[in-house]
């Protein structure tokens, strides 16, 4: 076990510390004891009869570690065993999103969004839904990029989402495999019974990409199962422009329902904005297995340990200077 101190109220150590030292410095530099006089004082000097105790310093050391002891209890520590794993009820999945070039096109002439904006948007929909999943994000185009490992910090990746726009990565290009590899390597290493892939794009893999074998069969050594999301439809389709006329390439739907279905997915086609709503909506009723993640830790109050610590100090100087080093 790894143990570290958290202080819960820390901001209290900023300001009663420096106070505490400035009361000790003025005690060392202003305080003068009461001395007394006796007519004998003289006598027992040349005799060499007086205390050689050094009471006051030892009583003065208790008060000011006491003191020292009640500021810490203030800020209320903790220790926190940063090693410490705690079963989540989740399951781990790498979203792998397409940002090439062709996924600014546009499949509802009366929706305005692009193929991105419907993707980002639904991706964040189905994350704020997963609470006690870690969920990761991996992009593609010309090459593949890990923007975000698994994580539980929802917040940090619905913004991560959110701020994703074509020209992130080169977008001339999909390296559709390049990008799997990617998210396999991520979840490789998590401790999740289940593991979850969701790959989406709208195109075909560029002619410089991977092997395609490789990742395929990684996935299925791993047990990795992997959902695909192929967004427009299963052929080319052909828009009017200012321009004249050109075609909006489709998706392989062959290649992705064979990644899908040899690793225990399932492939889904999204030929609209509500289709892929739908599509989230269905692998958002994925079975749930519970997994350890590192990022619960277990924590010990040490508030009533430290209490009995500040006592049995109290206890001490009363008992030195009433019974030991008891005066007038």
């Amino acid at each position: 076990m790894n143990y570290l101190v958290q202080w819960q109220q820390v901001t209290y150590l900023y300001w009663l510390l420096p106070l505490l030292a400035l009361v000790i410095y003025a005690r060392v530099l202003w305080y003068k004891p009461m001395r007394y006089v006796f007519s004998l004082v003289q006598t027992a000097l040349a005799h060499n009869k007086q205390s050689k105790s050094n009471y006051t310093t030892c009583l003065t050391l208790l008060r000011a570690l006491t003191l020292l002891a009640l500021v810490l209890l203030i800020a209320q520590p903790r220790l926190v065993d940063v090693d410490s794993k705690l079963p989540v009820e989740g399951i781990a999945i790498m979203m792998v999103l397409d940002v090439s070039g062709s996924m600014q096109n546009k499949d509802d002439e009366t929706d305005y969004r692009t193929r991105l904006d419907v993707a980002k948007q639904e991706a964040i929909r189905f994350v704020q839904k997963r609470d006690n999943d870690a969920i990761g994000l991996v992009l593609f185009a010309k090459d593949a990029l890990s923007r975000l490992p698994l994580t539980m910090d929802k917040e940090l990746l619905v913004k991560v989402i959110d701020e994703l726009e074509i020209g992130f990565i080169d977008p001339d290009g999909t390296a559709l495999f390049t990008g799997m590899t990617t998210a396999l390597n991520r979840l490789r290493y998590a401790h999740a019974k289940s593991k979850i892939m969701i790959l989406l794009t709208d195109g075909e893999p560029s002619d410089g990409d991977m092997n395609p074998r490789v990742p395929i069969e990684v996935a299925q050594k791993l047990g990795i199962k992997i959902y695909t999301i192929g967004i427009g439809g299963d052929g080319p389709r052909y828009v009017q422009s200012l321009m004249g006329v050109f075609a909006i390439p489709g998706v392989n739907k062959q290649l992705l329902t064979e990644i899908a279905q040899t690793t225990g997915g399932q492939f889904f086609l999204a030929r609209n904005p509500a289709d892929m709503r739908t599509i989230y909506d269905t692998i958002d009723a994925l079975e749930r297995s519970e997994h350890e993640l590192p990022s619960f830790s277990r924590w010990y109050e040490v508030a009533s340990t430290a209490l009995w610590f500040v006592l049995a100090l109290l206890a001490l100087e009363l008992i030195l200077a009433l019974f030991l080093w008891f005066t007038i």
